[in-house]
């Protein structure tokens, strides 16, 4: 993979210009693309802006997100060839910051869940995940540095889980979603992908401009609670040899490590996490479900179609839960710095499957709005395998230095 903190540091001292930098990715899409297939479209002519802490940083934007220069076609026929008058805000804030936004990554139609063509550029008779599937594949394949995806279920966390990149899906809202096209009004996040946890704070400090991303190093000794959340299923033994391997190498490096229970009423947040996503994407979607039925994707237009009968009063209840269960688990963080628990359910699935994957093991995090990291440990059969590291909302630096900590100390253990 690219790593973004050390282009960086090579563009500063002058050893790389951004020109090269920007030909290098340029070059590496040309030689990959044929095979992973993680890109809608590849502008060729792009290149590298003048100034700015991301000059010379080649950024893939996931295909749900406006661009004024590319279409925006949401994975969907519906949206053949259609384009935005402007940018989405974060792709400007990406702009101002000096990004060149190199081309628009694939993603499951309206991120949803019907697979794309892209594959897995670490065994390609594999899926990369989704619905964030060429920014996953993108990064992970070492054609660019940075790029954005967006997540409802588990649509960053689990793809940088199968593809072996970091990613964050960062506290809910604190990159904003205008521009953006809407599944769900309450759970939708834009994310990032990157090499490591290091990439990713320079690349929201870029962004945001918020200085608490500013020198983020290594967490120091951190609390960690390990919860496996029993209640979203049974996991494939590679997962469980991840987190294994992650609490082991922790604890080595100093960190306090305690195996927990979540609050019943947390649990009851994963249970309600569907009937939210559900009820707002037939609102959100609501034109396209309406006027446009029998071309919507099959696997999304099966579940617009079995979810029809939620009520406002079902959609209500479920609000009222979710509430209850961010209460509960703000207290659970009173002794804790960060939670450690499964990426995804195992590796990657076969392309031949057709399925991007289970985000069981995600979507809670992704309902509470907690900032969550995934950190890539092991590979089992050739197939990464990850871990993710969630921290107090609000506190995405947090979530990033525990993340950096695991990286070293998985490093050291070999």
């Amino acid at each position: 993979m690219i790593s973004l903190a050390d282009l960086q540091r090579r563009i500063e001292s002058g050893e790389l210009s951004p020109e090269v930098a920007i030909a290098e990715s340029h070059a590496a899409i040309e030689a990959k693309e044929k095979d992973v297939q993680a890109f809608v479209r590849h502008d060729k002519s792009a290149r590298a802006q003048a100034s700015g802490p991301l000059r010379g940083i080649a950024v893939g934007i996931k295909d749900i997100i406006d661009t004024a220069n590319m279409p925006t076609e949401m994975g969907s026929e519906i949206y053949r060839g259609w384009q935005p008058r402007a940018d989405a805000p974060v792709v400007m804030m990406l702009k101002r910051a000096g990004a060149t936004i190199i081309g628009k990554t694939t993603t499951t139609a309206f991120a949803s869940r019907d697979p794309t063509a892209t594959r897995n550029p670490h065994n390609t008779a594999h899926s990369p995940g989704g619905s964030s599937s060429g920014s996953a594949a993108a990064v992970g394949a070492g054609m660019i540095p940075l790029a954005l995806g967006t997540q409802t279920g588990g649509s960053v966390i689990r793809p940088a889980a199968y593809c072996g990149t970091a990613a964050i899906k960062p506290s809910f809202r604190m990159l904003p979603t205008v521009g953006v096209k809407c599944y769900s009004w309450a759970l939708d996040t834009v994310g990032l992908f990157g090499s490591r946890a290091e990439d990713l704070a320079r690349g929201l400090l870029a962004i945001t401009g918020c200085t608490e991303f500013d020198a983020i190093g290594p967490a120091k000794a951190p609390r960690i609670g390990v919860v496996r959340q029993e209640f979203a299923g049974a996991v494939e033994p590679a997962a469980e040899e991840g987190l294994q391997a992650a609490i082991n190498a922790a604890m080595r490096a100093g960190a306090s490590v305690q195996t927990i229970d979540l609050p019943e009423a947390v649990q009851e947040a994963w249970r309600i996490h569907p009937i939210i996503q559900d009820y707002e994407a037939h609102r959100a979607l609501a034109w396209e479900f309406s006027e446009r039925h029998d071309e919507i994707a099959p696997m999304l237009r099966a579940s617009l179609d079995a979810t029809a009968h939620l009520t406002a009063k079902d959609y209500d209840e479920a609000r009222r839960i979710s509430r209850r269960g961010r209460r509960e688990l703000s207290e659970l963080f009173e002794g804790f710095d960060v939670l450690l628990t499964y990426s995804a359910p195992g590796t990657a699935p076969a392309k031949e499957l057709a399925t991007t994957g289970d985000p069981r093991y995600n979507r809670l995090w992704t309902l509470m709005g907690n900032p969550c990291v995934n950190v890539p440990v092991l590979k089992v059969g050739g197939l990464p395998v990850g871990v993710q590291v969630i921290a107090r909302f609000g506190n995405d630096p947090l979530a990033l230095a525990a993340a950096w900590f695991l990286e070293e100390a998985l490093a050291k253990s070999g």
